[in-house]
């Protein structure tokens, strides 16, 4: 892509992968896959519970290992972004929300993960994280220091500091086009990366429906990101 475009940021939310069936953060019971939240996404929650933590995760990593029965798979809107990172001229990071390894499947090279990863565990004794392509729980070992008991899955839960930041913060800071795709705007620190990009920058969202931090956009696209965002990037592609 020969254009005006040096660096581009996308930044993606739970609204592009519902489209390929995996379930958003929260219904709107309040609840996340009919547990309370608080329950399955806080260091509070898995002191109290482990069990119900570690059933939690593996239940929802299931639906991404391979040779699964009900897999779930990339999307167009995946897939387009896969394109415009290997098509395009231009700088591009590639930031998201969500825990899913489909950006990876559908062919991006390097992927952001703000939240953390269903594909990773964590390990509370050294601090290092490892593949996590099975179920694991308190009874297995850390592949890299070998304690025991100290394993939890490599998430972003309530109150603890989503990771990259200051990355993200520095490639808003430098971006001329920035891609904001299917995040209602509500979660922060994300809610303020419009913000922090330059004056000279445009901005994209594409959403289902338009959102608080719309006006902050110059350009605002409402439709399924499957259907949206091949569309957009073919023309940027032109």
């Amino acid at each position: 892509m020969k254009n005006h475009y040096q660096h581009i940021v996308v930044l993606t939310g739970a609204g592009i992968s519902a489209e390929s069936g995996i379930k958003t953060f929260r219904d709107s019971n309040g609840l996340w896959e009919n547990h309370v939240i608080e329950d399955v996404a806080s260091p509070e929650g898995f002191l109290r519970d482990p069990e119900l933590v570690y059933r939690f995760y593996n239940k929802r990593r299931a639906q991404l290992v391979k040779g699964a029965k009900d897999r779930v798979h990339p999307n167009t809107a995946h897939k387009a972004l896969a394109t415009l990172e290997e098509k395009t001229d231009a700088k591009f990071t590639l930031i998201t929300q969500n825990v899913d390894d489909l950006h990876e499947r559908a062919g991006s090279k390097e992927v952001l993960h703000m939240h953390g990863s269903l594909m990773k565990m964590r390990c509370q004794a050294c601090g290092r994280s490892s593949a996590a392509l099975k179920n694991f729980d308190q009874r297995d070992l850390c592949p890299q220091c070998q304690a025991l008991g100290q394993l939890r899955p490599d998430i972003v839960w309530f109150g603890e500091m989503p990771f990259h930041l200051e990355r993200a913060a520095n490639e808003l800071s430098e971006c001329d086009l920035f891609l904001c795709i299917g995040t209602s705007g509500l979660v922060y620190p994300a809610a303020q990366f419009v913000s922090l990009t330059k004056a000279a920058c445009h901005r994209v969202e594409l959403n289902l429906e338009e959102t608080q931090l719309s006006p902050l956009f110059e350009q605002v696209i409402c439709a399924p990101a499957s259907l949206s965002l091949p569309k957009y990037v073919d023309e940027l592609l032109k």
